[in-house]
């Protein structure tokens, strides 16, 4: 199993970046190789999603949810993976969002993008394109939090 941890500094409120981050449709706008996101319910959620070329496809499930501040989840099929993304308020106006992945590769592809740190490296690109698309004055705006929901530690 490998562990990926990355962060990012944001120029946007806590709770906004929890937001966008939470609309998991317009993930595919700046996670590179998240191809599909649906939600199947209040808490699972269907992936497509390509790794070093090979397409795969899983069901997810939120374990918690501290809006504004936290979002975890694990796979409930096909790759077996479990994360958490943590969104902690510097000030008014600025958040460090901070992406902690652990994953069991699957299939010699995916093994050997995990050995040569490339999906450490997709990390690292997401989050920085999520600022982009955070600081970006041209994305949406997030919408408004769904009823606090929270469920159990990972």
């Amino acid at each position: 199993m490998s562990t990926i941890t990355e962060s990012v500094t944001i120029a946007a409120p806590a709770g906004a970046a929890y937001e966008r981050w939470n609309e998991y449709e317009a993930l595919p706008r700046f996670a590179d190789g998240v191809l599909n996101v649906e939600r199947r319910g209040e808490d699972v959620t269907h992936w497509t999603v390509s790794v070093a070329g090979v397409t795969r496809e899983f069901d997810a499930r939120v374990l918690e949810r501290i809006p504004g501040r936290r979002l975890t989840w694990c796979s409930i099929d096909g790759p077996k993976h479990a994360g958490a993304m943590d969104f902690e308020p510097l000030d008014e106006h600025t958040t460090r969002v901070t992406a902690r992945v652990e994953l069991v590769p699957e299939g010699f592809a995916e093994a050997a993008a995990d050995r040569l740190g490339v999906i450490n490296l997709r990390v690292r690109r997401d989050l920085q394109q999520f600022k982009q698309y955070m600081e970006d004055d041209t994305a949406p705006p997030p919408k408004a939090w769904d009823e606090p929901w929270h469920g159990s530690a990972m």
